[in-house]
């Protein structure tokens, strides 16, 4: 994964972000391999999709999870509550399932 050290991206209150594959990262953030790991699930998530349709998927459920409910709509996310749920396991994308996310819509 290619890892970009940058202070103007990602926005306030987010350490990291992954755009298209390359984890952006503020200049003082220490990477954990939870975090690697969380973002590499959102790679897989990236390459299923096609790319540009996990960005327009997830900025829709995020508009309609924050229609819904104010706050917290992030942590709502089908494909965060994956990665969340899955970061701590070394061995999740060995095994993962592709389109996994989709089971996480209804919880």
């Amino acid at each position: 994964m290619l890892i970009l050290r940058n202070r103007y991206i990602p926005f306030k209150g987010f350490s990291a972000i992954n755009l298209f594959g390359a984890l952006v990262v503020h200049p003082g953030v220490m990477l954990s391999e939870t975090l690697i790991r969380h973002e590499r699930i959102h790679t897989a998530q990236m390459r299923e999709m096609l790319y540009i349709p996990f960005y327009v998927w997830y900025g829709c459920e995020w508009l309609v999870r924050t229609l819904r409910r104010r706050s917290g709509a992030y942590y709502r996310l089908s494909m965060e509550r994956e990665a969340y749920d899955n970061q701590h396991n070394p061995n999740y994308l060995k095994q993962r399932r592709h389109y996994a996310w989709l089971r996480y819509l209804r919880r």
